[in-house]
């Protein structure tokens, strides 16, 4: 269980009397097997974590066991409260520090048993950036958050993939949000909506004016609405059949765009529909290789054989050597 993953579900037992595993699921957007496997932990390490059935059932957890946040101050209760981010995350936003000694408050007052095992995180340290990872520019989370939370316009100049050249954009940003370990600028450009990928502003100030954002709106709102537009706007949509070891990795890496098919299943594999917004995106089925095979639509079929045929190309054995 990951920590982020740990304090949101301890969070959600302490603050609600019952909770089903469903709703459970939902709100850590894990699947039911996992957040099973999430509570036989918290089980086993000790926490009063009980589980009744029926209708008036749910998940709770024994009172006065939970997270004590009352020696903690304001400032760790508020770093402590961003339960989505790892702790790459946390630093990238200059949020480590807070979220280190808030654990070290909480973990001080467990109580200690004659034979406790060593923490796992005295003893297991996970880095889940890529090896050698190149930043592709400047600015970060932390860099970004004290402007935004000035309440003042920005003046990006953003590398989007669709242009020629970056371009010079005045912004009224919401906030920053995180998405699938990717951080993005959730702003209006002339009263529209848009997310820029922190990597791609090459460039950025401050404007001496506020923002001016639109009235009932919130990060939370405009963040919403554009995940929801842009998961609902798929031109492309890719029948197939996944090999049962890999069902995992395709649901972690395509989320919600992947559907299974509840009435296609065999010991060997399981038929799901792919959105992709382009027919080019199909190309991230390549590193599934023989796993997935694609039933259609024949674009999609005939472009993947396109790509993996130009694949072998680029890697065939020089005539001369």
């Amino acid at each position: 269980m990951t920590p982020d993953r740990f304090f949101t579900l301890m969070l959600l037992l302490k603050s609600r009397d019952a909770v089903t595993t469903q709703e459970l699921a939902a709100a850590l957007g894990v699947s039911l097997r996992t957040i099973t496997r999430d509570l036989n932990w918290l089980r086993d390490a000790g926490l009063p974590v009980t589980a009744h059935r029926g209708r008036l059932g749910g998940v709770t957890m024994l009172p006065g066991s939970g997270l004590d946040l009352t020696r903690l101050t304001p400032g760790e209760r508020d770093h402590l409260s961003l339960t989505g981010l790892d702790e790459k995350q946390r630093a990238e936003l200059n949020a480590s520090a807070e979220s280190q000694r808030a654990l070290s408050k909480i973990a001080a007052i467990q109580p200690r048993r004659v034979h406790e095992l060593l923490p796992l995180t005295d003893v297991v340290h996970v880095d889940s950036r890529p090896w050698r990872q190149a930043r592709a520019s400047d600015t970060t989370p932390a860099s970004l958050i004290g402007a935004v939370r000035r309440g003042r316009r920005l003046r990006i100049e953003y590398d989007s993939p669709c242009e020629s050249c970056p371009r010079d954009l005045v912004v009224d940003p919401y906030g920053l949000f995180a998405k699938a370990g990717i951080w993005y600028l959730v702003a209006d450009c002339a009263r529209v909506p848009r997310m820029y990928r922190l990597e791609r502003i090459t460039t950025w100030k401050e404007v001496d004016q506020p923002r001016r954002i639109r009235e009932s709106q919130t990060l939370a709102t405009v963040a919403a609405a554009l995940i929801d537009q842009w998961e609902h706007n798929h031109a492309i949509e890719v029948s197939a059949t996944i090999d049962q070891t890999q069902i995992e990795r395709a649901q972690r890496i395509f989320g919600l765009r992947l559907v299974p098919d509840d009435h296609e299943e065999s010991a060997t594999g399981r038929k799901v529909t792919i959105r992709f917004l382009h027919l080019e995106d199909v190309r991230a089925l390549l590193p599934f290789g023989s796993a997935i095979t694609v039933h259609g639509p024949t674009e999609a079929r005939a472009h993947l054989r396109d790509l993996a045929t130009n694949l072998a190309h680029h890697y065939a054995p020089s005539p001369t050597s």
